[in-house]
């Protein structure tokens, strides 16, 4: 898994989940078994990559890592300053940093497909 380093847009607060919250949330959008995964496979994911936090934000040169599950610009979203961006979830990065994560879900299950499983992270 890739570290989170606490980076954070300026001035900028998320929602910030609790555990729990995670869970009921993972679960309702059918996280459980999803590609061979539990809710809790999700559930590290996030606290790992995001501390539940909606507006996570990581630079990492090349590209950018958004929101609760750090949806990397090189391949997911399009924040139109990294080189070569596929954008295979057809979705701008900076609607992965809002408190609404039903984008956030549809792009990390397409990721998961994908991979048939949690390698990307």
């Amino acid at each position: 898994l890739l570290v989170f380093l606490g980076l954070a847009l300026p001035g900028t607060q998320g929602k910030v989940f609790s555990r729990c919250e995670m869970v009921r949330i993972l679960r309702r959008y059918g996280f459980e078994g999803f590609e061979g995964t539990t809710v809790a496979d999700w559930v590290c994911l996030v606290e790992h990559e995001s501390s539940y936090n909606t507006r996570a934000y990581n630079n990492n040169g090349p590209s950018r890592d958004y929101g609760i599950f750090q949806i990397n610009s090189k391949y997911w979203c399009n924040d139109g300053r990294t080189a070569g961006a596929k954008d295979a979830c057809h979705i701008s990065c900076s609607k992965l940093l809002t408190d609404n994560i039903e984008d956030d879900v549809r792009c990390a299950k397409k990721i998961a497909r994908e991979a048939h499983g949690l390698s990307p992270w």
